[in-house]
């Protein structure tokens, strides 16, 4: 019997796959992180663990009418890696520099497509994480063991987008569509659409439906802030003018958005009326000078309390002065066989609706951890920096900004991961955990974000289930200040946070 059960034993060992460092996502987030790890400790073996079948993460989720980003390109894109084309990018074009980095560092060996996880444990004896998988239609898949995991999945549900239950909805007998679920044969030529929301989806899909629809309709329960301007720039215009080499534009154009997201975060909180009626001017240079913001265009939060909508050459706004867009803010009382109702008693007839009403957030992916046979309850979990967490060894996520381009967080994340394992090596340590000094002991948990700094909707609902901050300590929660962040390279890796075994 002990024969057998040590082939058994011997047989699971040959069945999991170890490696020193587990990513989990293929998206900017993973592809950027293996990167600087595959760069920066090229000593440490590495898989990276993907659900889909493609990279790209939410450019490889989203394919509604006019996909693109909402930030520059120069701060979106990676530091390491020169962005040549407009600020503004399609997902076409952020998929294909995707790619180029992927082939460049030969990091397509190391993802494996298809790959469900499922659970992820730490054993504290092993100093190791074991992660089950399934593939994506739910047979058992490889198990794989790792000393650090690295969490790139993101934070939202690829899978299940945020749809609210409307009165009526199925009765309705056109086209009901949630963007994140865009089928793209779907035609829409000579259609009268309606688009639920005003974000930045709504701001993207409606100019790209406009071209050939009928008319488009923006449905919004409140206004948004919208940010126009050409899709250029003209400092890299003239430094690639003047013969500048692309390396160095990229790094010249990155500090220089940089420089305007910092002074446009700060007057945002410092004078937020003025930053209104710039914004205000920019949309005229566009939608016409005699462009009435009243009642559409006003929001009633402050600018980048929630973020900005970026519409590049003012192409919505373009739409709207030609007659081809128009705005209505109001709520839905009920969905007819033709359209909506709303609460003002006002009907849009509709022949596709879409519904652009953000997504549902997915706290590590939805994926089931333990510590030591104990379940992590993420929401009861104080947070170090956004990146760590209270009694969860050896794990980093990448959570980005909201009022700052996504990637920069996952360049900073990426040098102090690789400088917490040369730290880890130098101490011959197995195991890095954070913990709560015994001063902080009494510190209330309190939300992730709180409510007057960054509150959309999305954020909002599910804001519980997140994990959490640690009173309101600047360590002890995850910022939105990328200008503050610049200091995660003097962070003490020897602090009483630290605690290595």
């Amino acid at each position: 019997m002990a024969e057998v059960m040590e082939r058994q034993a011997q047989q699971q060992a040959q069945d999991v796959e170890a490696v020193d460092v587990l990513i989990v996502g293929a998206g900017i987030s993973g592809i950027g992180s293996a990167y600087h790890l595959k760069t920066q400790c090229p000593d440490k073996s590495f898989l990276m663990l993907e659900a889909k079948d493609d990279i790209g993460g939410t450019w490889h989720t989203h394919r509604y009418p006019g996909a693109r980003s909402d930030s520059d390109l120069y701060t979106f894109g990676y530091r390491f890696k020169p962005w040549v084309g407009p600020p503004i990018a399609t997902a076409e074009e952020i998929n294909k520099y995707l790619r180029a980095v992927v082939a460049d560092n030969g990091l397509d060996k190391a993802i494996r497509f298809g790959t469900v996880i499922t659970r992820c444990s730490w054993s504290s004896t092993d100093k190791r994480w074991t992660v089950e998988t399934r593939t994506r239609d739910g047979k058992p898949g490889q198990t794989y063991s790792a000393n650090f995991l690295w969490m790139c999945q993101g934070y939202y549900d690829h899978e299940n987008p945020y749809l609210p239950k409307w009165p009526g909805m199925e009765t309705y007998k056109g086209l009901l569509v949630h963007a994140q679920k865009w089928d793209e044969t779907i035609d829409y030529a000579g259609k009268k659409v309606v688009v639920i929301g005003s974000g930045a989806t709504a701001a993207t899909v409606i100019p790209a439906m406009a071209d050939k629809a009928a008319h488009v309709t923006m449905l919004q329960r409140s206004p948004t802030y919208f940010f126009c301007y050409p899709n250029r720039s003209d400092l890299a215009d003239k430094l690639r003018e003047i013969g500048v080499d692309e390396e160095t534009v990229h790094r010249c154009v990155r500090l220089d958005y940089l420089a305007l997201g910092k002074a446009l975060d700060r007057r945002s909180r410092e004078e937020p009326d003025m930053v209104f009626e710039e914004l205000k001017a920019m949309i005229r240079e566009y939608a016409g000078p005699d462009f009435e913001f009243e009642p559409h265009f006003t929001p009633r939060y402050r600018p980048w309390q929630q973020r900005l909508a970026f519409v590049p050459d003012g192409d919505m706004f373009k739409h709207i002065r030609a007659g081809k867009v128009s705005a209505v803010t109001d709520t839905i009382d009920h969905f007819t066989a033709d359209g909506i109702k709303l609460a003002s008693g006002e009907e849009l007839k509709a022949d596709i609706v879409v519904a652009a009403t953000g997504f549902k957030l997915l706290v590590m992916g939805g994926i089931t951890f333990e510590v030591d046979g104990k379940a992590v309850d993420w929401s009861q979990t104080p947070t170090y920096r956004g990146m760590m967490f209270a009694g969860v060894p050896n794990m980093i996520w990448v959570f980005g900004y909201f009022r700052a381009a996504w990637t920069l967080r996952v360049d900073l994340v990426g040098d102090f991961v690789c400088r917490l394992l040369k730290q880890m090596e130098a101490k011959q340590a197995g195991e890095v955990e954070i913990v709560v000094p015994e001063a902080l002991a009494d510190q209330p948990l309190t939300p992730w974000i709180e409510d007057d700094n960054f509150n959309p909707g999305y954020l909002v609902r599910d804001m519980d289930k997140m994990p959490k901050r640690l009173g309101d300590l600047p360590e002890w929660r995850h910022t939105q200040d990328y200008w503050r962040e610049e200091e995660l390279p003097a962070i003490d890796l020897d602090g009483p946070e630290f605690s290595y075994r």
